[in-house]
């Protein structure tokens, strides 16, 4: 069975996130709040811990995978980022938005795109995820917590932990995440294409002359 810890939603126990690092570091599965939906998270050099979640997720190597990361300078480690890029990563982080980009060489190869060699990355603003990758001092690789045959992702910890508390290692309860996933933008090319409207706004991402 899971570890279940309960978190305040706005200041997170500390001793519970150093749990929840050692867990990570000793390549376990975890599950945490973030401020989209719940999601599933292992360290990001550990193979089996992807293949875990993919395996829960039920997807291939043409799932995008995530990497949550603390701030810009992380994006800029694992992906290729020009200026436009990074204006609009600037205007939009912290935030419920995945962005999707050309990985750089420093991202493992499982971890890419398999055809187009791009990752998803994201800087969220939640305070339990805030600590969490502060603690660990690198990217969570992630993915959201939605289950096979299922339209929206799973809201309540308890419930995720009855469900899935034989096949992770632990849930971190931070509260009602909501239900509505995060904005997807695709700036892997010479312009944002709006790949899936969530949460985050997409005006800021819309050509005008396109409307």
């Amino acid at each position: 069975m899971s570890i279940y810890l309960e978190l305040h939603p706005v200041s997170p126990q500390r001793r519970f996130i150093r749990q929840a690092v050692e867990v990570l570091r000793g390549g376990g599965v975890i599950v945490y709040p973030t401020d989209s939906c719940y999601a599933l998270g292992c360290h990001i050099g550990d193979k089996e811990a992807l293949l875990r979640i993919s395996e829960i997720r039920e997807v291939d190597r043409q799932h995008h995978f995530t990497l949550v990361c603390r701030d810009l300078a992380e994006v800029a480690r694992y992906a290729l980022v020009e200026n436009w890029q990074y204006r609009l990563l600037r205007a939009s982080t912290p935030g419920p938005y995945t962005f999707i980009l050309k990985a750089s060489k420093e991202t493992p190869r499982r971890l890419k795109h398999e055809r187009r060699g791009t990752i998803g990355l994201r800087i969220p603003d939640h305070p339990v995820t805030g600590m969490l990758l502060a603690e660990l001092g690198e990217p969570i690789m992630s993915s959201t917590l939605l289950l096979p045959g299922e339209e929206l992702p799973r809201t309540d910890a308890r419930e995720i932990d009855h469900l899935l508390g034989r096949r992770v290692d632990m849930v971190l309860d931070g509260g009602n995440c909501g239900l509505v996933p995060t904005t997807v933008i695709d700036i892997s090319g010479d312009r944002a294409v709006v790949v899936r409207a969530g949460r985050g706004d997409v005006s800021p991402f819309v050509d005008p002359a396109n409307v």
